[in-house]
């Protein structure tokens, strides 16, 4: 008698984180041109695809176990635990998998700090251009919060689909961020480009990693239409 398990089929689970992150996505990021909203369909469907395999039809592992059957190195492929390819690639020890865990959960953390904190500044500002705070280190701390979320995603889950469109999404919001940028420069000119000229687009120098994760969020009061920070 067999006693391999098979924890998937949890279509309800799915639907639900799939809803969940793609409002807290959308709060953060709150695409307003067809544009954002393009991209934004991008991330749906990398969504979609991956908490699909993650609780209801694992693809990625039935396309894996038949290509590579009694090599497939899992015992139990079908339990939730060595769903995660990259604990079978460790070993699928407990430890493996509290790696994997560890590591995807501090990537998708990270990513979260750095959409809530820049979307907490853009709208602090209401139009006027940021740049102290995060916008300090880069020019698109959002982006770059989105791009450590998938990146979480991609160690916790990986799967064929996931992996393939991990690049078209990244293409997708560089793309995004040059369109804005273009408009920037056509607001506000010299200052921005100044600016631009000063600061990464993503992803800071190493050495600042920890700064640019921990700084906090500017305070910004308002008078007559104005915006400063608060000393």
């Amino acid at each position: 008698m067999s006693t391999a398990s098979y924890d998937y089929g949890m279509w309800i689970v799915a639907g639900f984180n799939i809803g969940l992150f793609l409002f807290f996505v959308l709060s953060f990021l709150a695409p307003k041109g067809r544009a954002e909203w393009r991209s934004m369909g991008v991330v749906a469907a990398f969504l979609v695809a991956l908490f699909s395999e993650m609780y209801g039809f694992p693809l990625t592992i039935y396309l894996l176990t038949a290509w590579l059957g009694d090599a497939y190195p899992a015992l139990d492929p079908f339990s939730h635990k060595l769903g995660h390819l990259w604990v079978v690639v460790l070993g699928g020890s407990t430890l493996a998998w509290a790696f994997v865990m560890g590591l995807s959960l501090a990537l998708m953390l990270a990513g979260y700090e750095l959409l809530s904190k820049g979307w907490r500044q853009v709208h602090g500002v209401r139009g006027h251009l940021v740049t102290d705070g995060l916008y300090a280190y880069v020019r698109h701390p959002q982006y770059t919060g989105l791009f450590l979320l998938i990146a979480g995603f991609l160690v916790q889950w990986p799967t064929l689909i996931t992996v393939l469109m991990a690049p078209v999404l990244t293409y997708a919001y560089v793309r995004l961020a040059r369109r804005e940028e273009s408009a920037m420069y056509a607001r506000f000119g010299e200052t921005y480009t100044h600016y631009a000229q000063s600061r990464p687009s993503f992803f800071p120098p190493m050495r600042e990693w920890v700064r640019f994760l921990f700084t906090p969020v500017p305070e910004y009061k308002q008078l007559g239409g104005e915006q400063w920070k608060d000393s």
